[in-house]
């Protein structure tokens, strides 16, 4: 009985790497929870004497999870082709700001670093499903190509040269960190936004800066891309007219500075940021109410929005 509890312990200690893998993989913390309840769930289900003749239980649920990753992403591209306006990764608080009602275990659970900032996990989008999983499981968790070559059902030399063709992709996106500075440039913007100085916001942005909205159809939210620090300093401050009583926070969003709106307490958007030459490059808005439960356990209404 002992060494049967101390197995079960084992294999429930993997759901931490599991769930961080995971969501590296999908950009949603719900999906990623789907897909690492899926795998535990097939792993009870086999017989106890299958379950027995494993000799690495973890290697064996990371490589169900991958698999399960890899039909989700393929399932998701059919999907977000039909999607209100752009799709965006589902936003990371810091652990000490994980909703009240959302339980203390995700956010125990993640490890918030430089693969899961925005700019990365954006980059990922554009990796087609076999390249994000080699990549993510080889570049990122340091898997070999032969464990990965389980998941994706190709061999290791294919599975390398997956893995280099997802590097090209992801370019400096990886390894650069938070922008030295980002937490000061952060907080002049939020300076200049409630004061609704577009002067101000204007040269805090680089002069080709994007800003990209995911509201999802359920919340208010530009569906194409704001291109240019004129033109995002001019919809900020629009924006801030037509939504009185928004209160902006400081706040960590994906392991990086970022900014939170709340209304009422009631957290409507997530802002995350990336710096290009000390300026604001890209700006990533997260609406869309079912990518923020993690911030707010309370029912949102709509409001316009980014």
């Amino acid at each position: 009985m002992g060494t049967a509890g101390a197995d079960t312990d084992a294999v429930a200690g993997e759901r931490r790497q599991l769930l961080n893998v995971a969501y590296r993989l999908l950009g949603s913390l719900a999906e990623a929870e789907d897909a690492v309840q899926e795998a535990y769930a097939r792993w009870y289900a086999l017989p106890g004497d299958r379950r027995d003749a494993i000799a690495a239980p973890g290697a064996w649920l990371t490589t169900v999870t991958g698999r399960i990753c890899l039909d989700v992403l393929g399932s998701a591209r059919a999907r977000r082709e039909r999607y209100v306006g752009a799709w965006l990764p589902e936003p990371l608080p810091d652990r000490s700001e994980w909703a009240h009602g959302q339980g203390g275990d995700p956010a125990e659970q993640m490890v918030l670093d430089e693969s899961v900032s925005m700019a990365f996990l954006v980059v990922l989008e554009s990796m087609t499903p076999a390249e994000r999983v080699a990549f993510v499981l080889h570049d990122v968790f340091r898997y070999p190509f032969a464990e990965i070559a389980e998941v994706l059902g190709r061999s290791p030399a294919a599975c390398k040269q997956l893995a280099a063709s997802a590097r090209r992709r992801a370019g400096a996106a990886r390894s650069e960190g938070v922008a030295a500075g980002q937490a000061d440039a952060v907080r002049q913007v939020r300076r200049a936004w409630e004061a609704k100085d577009i002067a101000a916001l204007v040269g805090l942005l680089a002069p080709s800066a994007v800003m990209t909205a995911d509201g999802g159809g359920l919340a208010g939210a530009a569906l194409r891309p704001v291109e240019g620090a004129a033109r995002i300093a001019s919809y900020m401050v629009a924006i801030a007219d037509k939504a009185p009583g928004l209160e902006l926070l400081e706040r960590t969003v994906n392991g990086a500075p970022g900014l939170v709106a709340l209304r009422d307490g009631v957290v409507l958007t997530v802002a995350a940021f990336d710096l290009a030459g000390g300026r604001v490059a890209r700006i990533w808005v997260v609406r869309n109410p079912e990518k923020l439960r993690a911030w707010s356990g309370e029912d949102r209404g709509a409001l316009p929005g980014w």
